[in-house]
């Protein structure tokens, strides 16, 4: 008999099917963890909207939806939709990554609370949908 070295085809084989399932576990939490990362990019650029707002109602008495008056630049994929009223203001953040029905929003003052993708219940709360 000759001294043959190396691996057998079962033995790749089983290899193989370990890496397969290790794989199937690891991905699905691999898009959970970049869903979570895409609704704080969201609930962050909300919360320095919120923060520029009053910035500039400091100076203007007034709110604005204009991104430029208030030096605001959202995420890379954040769209961010602002609605001024009189006494207050409200937006909505989507991700392009989860859709438009996906999302947060917030709303300040007498602001109109926005319905699309969620209604905030609390003033200066940002809600998310799941």
């Amino acid at each position: 008999m000759r001294d043959n070295k190396g691996f057998t085809l079962i033995e790749l084989l089983i290899v193989v099917v370990i890496i397969g399932i290790l794989a199937a576990i690891a991905i699905p939490k691999f898009s959970a963890t970049r869903e979570k990362a895409y609704f704080a990019a969201m609930k962050s650029d909300l919360k320095n909207l919120a923060s520029q707002q009053e910035i500039y109602y400091s100076d203007q008495y007034a709110y604005t939806s204009n991104t430029a008056q208030l030096n605001f630049v959202s995420s890379q994929g954040v769209t961010v939709a602002i609605t001024p009223g009189t006494d207050g203001w409200s937006a909505s953040a989507t991700h392009s990554a989860l859709g438009t029905t996906r999302g947060c929003a917030i709303y300040y003052g007498n602001g109109t609370a926005p319905t699309s993708p969620i209604a905030p219940s609390a003033i200066g709360e940002v809600a998310c949908t799941n």
